[in-house]
């Protein structure tokens, strides 16, 4: 397995991926346009988890200039607890540090206890005092 930032070439499987292996896969934006745009502004910002030519997982690591967030954090279900998940997530705090920054958030559905789980165990705690506002536009 090989860590690795995405390529545009790499979208359709990406796409394909997280309907496979993320969460709430009904977002509005989760597009090729959308992961084109993000690897066209940040093209470290969407790594991959690759064994062979099949993608295993995948992290975004964006970093807004002040903050750190962390999203699509999935790895594929037949491919877990095989650290995967502990290698992206090394390779995106290892980017932030790079940055100068001292604090990395992540946004998790309340009700994916799965992921509560693979995120705590990476060392992230819920922050119950903040609740996240939204906004279509």
């Amino acid at each position: 397995m090989q860590l690795r930032p995405s390529t545009v070439e790499d979208i359709p499987a990406v796409l394909a991926f997280w309907k496979l292996a993320a969460e709430d896969t009904n977002r509005v934006g989760d597009d090729a346009a959308a992961v084109t745009a993000l690897i066209a502004r940040d093209p470290q910002a969407l790594m991959l988890a690759v064994d062979g030519d099949e993608i295993v997982g995948s992290l975004i690591a964006g970093f807004d200039g002040w903050r750190c967030h962390l999203y699509r954090f999935a790895v594929r279900p037949d491919r877990r607890r095989q650290g995967i998940g502990k290698a992206l997530l090394d390779a995106a705090e290892s980017r932030f540090r790079d940055f100068g920054a001292h604090r990395a958030d992540a946004m998790v559905l309340d009700d994916n206890a799965l992921a509560h789980r693979a995120w705590a165990a990476g060392g992230y705690r819920a922050q119950p005092e903040w609740r996240r506002w939204v906004k279509g536009l």
